[in-house]
């Protein structure tokens, strides 16, 4: 129930909400002798966690994951981690340019 439930917390970057999400998947996979159904049960927990970790992604990262509908774990964790640093540049680039602006007066001078 906690993986399915598992959001993404306030200060909680992508990285650390899909080891959170790993972890949970980890304890639903039972211990099983047969190899077919040890992989059935993987696979399972692995789609289970690549669900839980889209839907509890929140934001920009999270509705770019979403609509890209990776099919795998890597692929979703490097979308939603590529979407941060997207939303992290673009700050820091308005930041400099705002106080460049304030900084900088740029005057024309009229034709002679």
């Amino acid at each position: 129930m906690k993986l399915q439930t598992a959001r993404q917390a306030k200060n909680e970057d992508p990285q650390a909400l899909a080891d959170r999400c790993r972890d949970l998947a980890q304890k639903i996979v039972c211990e099983v002798n047969d190899p077919v159904a040890l992989r059935v049960h993987n696979e399972n927990a692995e789609r289970m966690l690549l669900a839980s970790f889209v839907s509890g992604l929140v934001g920009s990262p999270g509705l770019q994951c979403r609509y890209a509908n990776p099919q795998s774990m890597e692929h979703a964790l490097r979308i939603a981690l590529a979407v941060q640093e997207a939303e992290r540049q673009e700050k820091i680039s308005e930041s400099f340019y705002t106080k460049f602006e304030r900084s900088v007066r740029l005057t024309t001078k009229s034709p002679s």
